[in-house]
């Protein structure tokens, strides 16, 4: 399920050299000390909270508000436990722009150092990622995929963002496979941000019969669905625009190329609307088409309501709320390494002994 989603300032520019290396250290031993108390699966139930992950991103000394601390603090963890899989429980993988690409490859190459079978965790990052950018067309762009999972497979937490460049906002979407009953009905859990906007939501369970009546039009002759989306063009053509609240045009669409999408959905024949999604070549602009057809042709709504509204507030690397403290930094990670790794100090000693750092920390 989606566990919830942060809005931040669209910002340029990458964490310097000297604070990135810190990061690396100091969320590897924090990482190291989450999981050696409560468990691979209790860090991935964290990262996949919205404001625990800015939390996180605060104390590491990044931004406390723009886009990077997505990408950054990501990096930073897949760097952190970068051979160190097997005895941390879980795998970091993918991140930002082409590296994002390189996701199922990554996950078939911890497929095979565990000798298991991960196809089902490629299926889960794609269907993911195409919901976000597809089922829900909020206006945000997908430009990072971190998909992350336990060494077994049974549990994957994803971390994803998209860009705005009208309003200059990213938003970062937040999922957690634990308890999830459906990709495309309700997977959101919560979404947070500090404005609504207009959105194709075909997840919302007020869309049930749209994905229904979505799915099964994929299934129609292809020379139908092309007759009906020119119907509409020919209404707003005439001026007979449709409400403004909708925000979908036909302009920007090439009949042409979809015709032969919807060639290939006809011949194959999508059973639900998540298979729909989940084929190749079935892009926003195709379940926008269907969409507006199910509303205009055959009267079936969806939702068009944005799930946003959001407020938070923290500091690190632009001074605020000042400036990074190398030598504090350096404190804080020899000591979590220490009280982590000295293994004469008993468990329960350790743990007692980091709580108490929030009395000179806090």
């Amino acid at each position: 399920m989606r566990t919830g989603t942060m809005n931040l300032p669209l910002h340029g520019g990458k964490a310097p050299y000297w604070l990135f290396s810190r990061m690396e250290k100091l969320s590897r031993e924090i990482i190291m000390l989450i999981v050696s108390e409560y468990g691979a699966v209790e860090m991935l139930e964290r990262l996949s909270d919205p404001l625990w992950f800015q939390a996180f991103g605060c104390v590491l000394g990044f931004d406390w508000h723009s886009s990077g601390v997505t990408t950054t603090v990501c990096g930073a963890i897949k760097e952190s436990v970068k051979g160190l899989e097997k005895d941390l429980g879980f795998f970091v993988t993918g991140g930002k722009g082409g590296t994002s690409r390189k996701t199922p490859l990554e996950i078939e190459n911890a497929a095979n150092l565990m000798g298991k079978d991960f196809t089902n965790l490629v299926y889960n990052s794609k269907i993911v990622a195409k919901v976000d950018s597809n089922a829900l067309q909020d206006g945000y762009q997908l430009y990072h995929h971190c998909f992350m999972f336990t060494k077994d497979g049974s549990m994957w937490s994803v971390i994803q963002q998209g860009m705005n460049e009208d309003n200059r906002m990213a938003r970062r979407y937040h999922w957690l496979s634990k308890d999830i009953a459906s990709f495309v009905c309700e997977p959101h859990k919560a979404i947070c941000c500090d404005k609504k906007g207009i959105v194709l939501n075909l997840v919302s369970s007020e869309s049930e019969e749209a994905r229904e009546t979505v799915a099964g039009l994929s299934c129609e002759k292809p020379e139908h669905i092309l007759k009906d989306l020119k119907k509409i063009r020919h209404w707003q053509e005439d001026s007979h625009t449709l409400p403004v609240r909708h925000n979908i045009k036909l302009n920007d669409i090439d009949l042409k190329r979809l015709e032969k999408i919807f060639i290939s959905t006809y011949e194959r024949k999508p059973e639900n609307f998540e298979n729909l999604l989940a084929m190749k070549g079935v892009g926003p602009k195709t379940i926008r088409a269907l969409a507006l057809i199910s509303e205009l042709v055959y009267g079936i709504k969806y939702s068009i309501k944005d799930p946003a509204r959001f407020s938070f507030a923290h500091g690190g690397k632009d001074g605020i709320p000042y400036p990074v403290d190398k030598e504090n930094y350096n404190r804080s990670i020899d000591i979590l390494h220490n009280a982590v790794r000295d293994s004469k100090i008993g468990r329960e000693t350790k743990i007692k002994a980091i709580k108490k750092l929030s009395v000179f920390y806090g």
